[in-house]
Formats: structure tokens, C-alpha cells, sequence
């Protein structure tokens, strides 16, 4: 138990030793890619390049951006803990984040890139009424941002609680507030380009830091996979190896892990800041060809996590892992500290805060393009307002409130396992966005009340889900256990929430008098299958 408990002893002493070395690291990184989004801002300036980066990226680039974009917080922290804790259990975040991507490969990626210009609302609104429809997709996605960037807030506080040593919630709520005014940098100066190429670095980083732990902990078991479960099933017990640790306990929990995986299988093909990155291509071809490419390395790096996640158990131990500032988001930085020492640590530390800075970065360019796109430049002002001038700035505006909303909920969430809190986004999405998004592009009746139902309708019910279910209160590892006012059952709604969104959108359509337009819906059909007009409608 003494050896057990030395690297927990050795995070917290050398942390304040080696603080200098860490914030140096942090600060080199900072200061890299600050110089690359200032050198990216130089060619910022209309709507399309501070939205889509002016279409410019080849598939491959975006490919290693989406990795970037997508590889956040809670793919290498939550999931990393997650294994080394539950084992199986953990693992299977990271199957249904990956398969999900088929669905994205599938029947989103190529379609939305021809039928769209920047948002989600561009497509929605192509043959729906335009003000009622952007402006409910714009609501949706500033509430799956808000879900997601709470996920990458909780996951910076517990990262840098371990590094520096900071164990007040004070502490680590300054930790999150510097964050939070890093990430409204980035945005603001270097729009989708410079975020783009940060997500480009980010994810050669991480992929590149994982494999290295990859192989490390591997040689420390002779590279057999079976010598390294072994020795976590001893420290952990028999349970890490087999299905239920975490979800095989009651009924409740055994529907808590369908109504999970349906949430992270469904919930990709409908985040905004993924789907946004279809828009930085000129064409679907290298839409698709970036989905593949997201793909392999995607799935390279889960690969990655499955030994990450049982080397920690194994060679830290679950029970140190909790007890460390961070709790099981502390997982990876703890193994990188019994490798290779505070070097390592900071290194790998660092990665991680790159991957916070970098996802946050696009999650809130997603956000304030959706708002300043669709409700200001096409509610409010009807399509007549300058593309150079006026549109960006209420962006920008927008990216700072959202920078400070994002801050304050990310103190209320710290502590919170980042994976969870990001499968609550993927639920969102799932529910809000992908019934509509697939509707739209594929059911020619489909008509504005459907699309309203659907994304009103899931939005409040997931939420309202989440709100009155024990994720929030009533249990010891809720976000508020000190209160009780849960009474939905599941921690994660997508189970109810995502077929109610479906069943909404389909009761609205029929119910509807509203009369729909074939010949738009033929002019959708043609753009989303051939990308025949799709240049017209991203070049203007």
C-alpha cells in the first residue's frame, strides 16, 4: 500500500518542485501557437475566412484537425481514468466515440458540405423557412457548446490542480478563468484558421505523446498485452477485465449504458463544431476524404487509451487515482509521472492543456458564428449586413460571452469526470440537431413546424432530462450533492430524449397544414448527392 500510494506522494512533491518546469512548458506552448494564430489572423477578414478559414484546408489537413478537434479532454483524461478505474467499462466511451464516426462518414459529412455555407442553420434552412429555423438551430448549438465546454473547463482545473498542486477550489477556479481568457484569445484573433492550424499541432502533440506512453508501458510488461491486464486485474481486481464495474450493477445502470452508447453513436453527426469543419474544405470529396483520415487516427488513438487506461491502473493504482487532485481525470498525468518523472509529466501535461485550449477554441468559434451568422446577420438583419465588418465583430463579441458564461460553468462543474460531462453534449446533440439534420436532408415532406418540434422539443427534454436526473443531484458524485431533486433515473437521456426528438419531428410535420416544396426539396436532393451549385452557394 506504501508503493501504492508513492505516486499520489511524488505528484503532490514534486509538483510545487517542478512548478517552473511545468508552467514553462505550458507557456512555450502558448506562446508557439499564439505566434501561429497572430500569423493566421493576417489573412482573416471577411466572414468566410473567419468561419471556414476561406474553404482553403485539403482533406487531410482537416482530417488531423478534426482528430484535434474532436480528441478533447475527455478522450484522453476522462477516458484514460475511466479505464483505469472501471475497466471494460471505461473502454467502451471510447468504441462508441469511434463508431459514431461511420455515422458522420456515412450520411452527414458529404451532404451537409454541398448544401451548406457555415452552419448548421444554412442547411436547415434551405428549404424551411429561414428566421424560425436558424434561429432554433443557433439556440441548439449554443446549448451543446455550453454542455461540451463545461466538460473541457472541469477537465483544465483538475489538470492543473495536479500539476501545480492546488487542491482549493479557488485555486483551480483561477486555473480555469486563465483558460477561459486564453481561448477568447485565440478566437478573436485568429478565427477558424488559426484555430484550425492549433487543432493541427494539438493533435500530432497528443497522438505523438500517446503513442510514446503506448509503447512505454507496454516495455514495461515485455509488450504483452496480457502481462499488463493482468497486473491491473491484480491491483484492481477481476472486475477491470470484465463487463458491469460501472454499468452492470442494477437494471438502471445496465439502461444508463444503452442510453449512453446511443448518445455517443448518434451524438457526433450532430455536434456543431464537427460539423463545422466540413465548411473549411473547397469541396464534399475532401469532406469525406477528411472524415477518413479522422478516422484512422481516431481510431489509432482510442487503440492508444485501452493500454494508457489499464498501464494506469496498473502501475498507479485506481485508489491513488481518486484520492489525486483531479480525481480520475488524473490518470494519464500520473502514469506519465511513474514513467518518466516530472519531465514527462510536464510534457504530457502540457498536451493535454493543448488539447483543452485547442477544443475550447473551436467549440467557441462554432458558437459565436452561429449566432452572429444565423440570428444577427440572418434574423435580425435579414441577410443585409456587411460580410466584412459588421458580422465578424458581433462574432467576436459573441465569443467573449461565451468565454465568460463557459468560465463560470466550468467552476460549477469542476471535478466532474470530463468523459460523462461530454457524453451529456453528445446526448444534446443527438437529440436537438441529428433528427432534424437527417429529416432535412432526407425526407422530402419534412417541413419548418417538424424541424421546430424537433429541436425545441429535444432540446428541452434532454435538458430537462439532465436537470431532474441524479447527474446533477441526489448522489454523491453529482454536481450538486448536497441537493435532491432528481427524479428522472438515468444519468445520461439519450435512451428517452433522442426517439421523443425523432417522434417530434414527425408529429409536427404530418400535423402540420404547412405545404412543402418539391421543387426545393429536388434542388436540396441534387446539391447534397452531386454538389452541383454548392461552389455558387459558398462563394458568395
Amino acid at each position: 500500500m506504501i508503493a501504492a500510494l508513492s505516486p499520489l506522494a511524488q505528484a503532490q512533491g514534486d509538483t510545487s518542485d517542478n512548478a517552473l518546469l511545468n508552467i514553462g512548458i505550458f507557456a512555450l506552448f502558448v506562446a508557439v501557437t499564439l505566434v501561429i494564430v497572430f500569423r493566421a489572423s493576417r489573412n482573416t477578414r471577411t466572414a468566410s475566412d473567419y468561419y471556414a478559414a476561406g474553404h482553403a484546408f485539403t482533406g487531410p489537413q482537416n482530417g488531423v484537425a478534426i482528430a484535434g478537434d474532436y480528441l478533447s479532454a475527455a478522450s484522453f483524461l476522462g477516458i484514460a481514468g475511466a479505464i483505469a478505474v472501471y475497466g471494460y467499462d471505461g473502454f467502451l466511451y471510447s468504441i462508441g466515440f469511434l463508431v459514431a464516426w461511420l455515422v458522420a462518414l456515412l450520411l452527414v459529412a458529404e451532404l451537409l458540405r454541398n448544401t451548406g455555407k457555415y452552419t448548421l442553420g444554412d442547411v436547415l434552412s434551405f428549404r424551411m423557412k429561414e428566421r424560425p429555423v436558424r434561429t432554433a438551430a443557433s439556440l441548439s448549438t449554443l446549448a451543446v457548446t455550453f454542455f461540451y465546454l463545461l466538460a473541457q473547463m472541469a477537465g483544465a482545473g483538475g489538470l492543473v490542480a495536479l500539476l501545480l498542486g492546488i487542491t482549493s477550489k479557488a485555486g483551480q477556479a483561477v486555473v480555469i478563468a486563465v483558460v477561459g481568457a486564453l481561448m477568447i484569445l485565440y478566437v478573436l484573433v485568429g478565427g477558424m484558421r488559426g484555430t484550425t492550424w492549433v487543432q493541427i499541432i494539438k493533435a500530432t502533440l497528443l497522438i505523438a505523446g500517446a503513442f510514446v506512453m503506448t509503447v512505454w508501458v507496454l516495455g514495461r510488461y515485455g509488450f504483452n498485452l496480457s502481462g499488463l491486464l493482468g497486473s491491473a486485474a491484480e491491483i484492481a481486481g477481476e472486475k477491470v477485465l470484465n463487463p458491469g464495474a460501472q454499468y452492470g450493477k442494477t437494471g438502471i445502470t445496465q439502461l444508463d449504458f444503452v442510453s449512453l452508447g446511443i448518445a455517443l453513436v448518434l451524438g457526433t453527426a450532430g455536434l456543431p463544431h464537427v460539423l463545422m469543419r466540413f465548411y473549411t474544405v473547397p469541396t464534399a470529396k475532401e469532406a469525406r476524404r477528411s472524415v477518413v483520415w479522422a478516422i484512422w487516427l481516431i481510431g489509432l488513438f482510442y487503440l492508444f487509451t485501452l493500454v494508457l487506461g489499464y498501464g494506469a491502473g496498473a502501475l498507479v493504482g485506481p485508489d491513488v487515482i481518486k484520492k489525486a487532485p483531479g480525481g480520475v481525470n488524473s490518470a494519464a498525468p500520473l502514469l506519465a509521472l511513474e514513467l518518466g518523472g516530472p519531465l514527462l509529466l510536464g510534457f504530457i501535461s502540457a498536451v493535454a492543456f493543448a488539447t483543452i485550449l485547442a477544443v475550447v477554441a473551436g467549440l467557441t468559434i462554432t458558437a459565436s458564428a452561429s449566432f452572429a451568422h444565423d440570428i444577427y446577420a440572418n434574423v435580425v438583419k435579414k441577410g443585409a449586413v456587411d460580410d466584412k465588418a459588421q458580422e465578424v465583430r458581433v462574432a467576436r463579441i459573441t465569443a467573449v460571452v461565451i468565454g465568460v458564461v463557459s468560465i463560470l460553468g466550468g467552476i460549477a462543474a469542476n471535478g466532474q469526470n470530463v468523459a460523462f460531462l461530454v457524453a451529456l453534449a453528445f446526448a444534446v446533440a443527438a437529440s436537438a440537431n441529428l433528427p432534424t439534420l437527417l429529416y432535412s436532408l432526407f425526407w422530402k415532406r419534412f417541413n419548418t413546424t417538424g424541424a421546430l418540434w424537433s429541436i425545441y422539443g429535444g432540446l428541452a427534454v434532454t435538458i430537462g432530462l439532465i436537470v431532474f436526473s441524479p447527474a446533477v443531484s441526489g448522489s454523491d458524485t453529482a454536481m450538486f450533492p448536497s441537493l435532491d431533486f432528481a427524479f428522472f433515473p438515468l444519468k445520461n437521456p439519450g435512451l428517452v430524449s433522442i426517439p421523443v426528438s425523432f417522434l417530434l419531428g414527425y408529429l409536427g410535420t404530418v400535423l402540420s397544414k404547412e405545404p412543402f416544396n418539391d421543387a426545393k426539396y429536388a434542388e436540396m436532393e441534387v446539391r447534397s448527392l452531386t454538389g452541383a451549385g454548392a461552389e455558387k452557394a459558398v462563394s458568395h
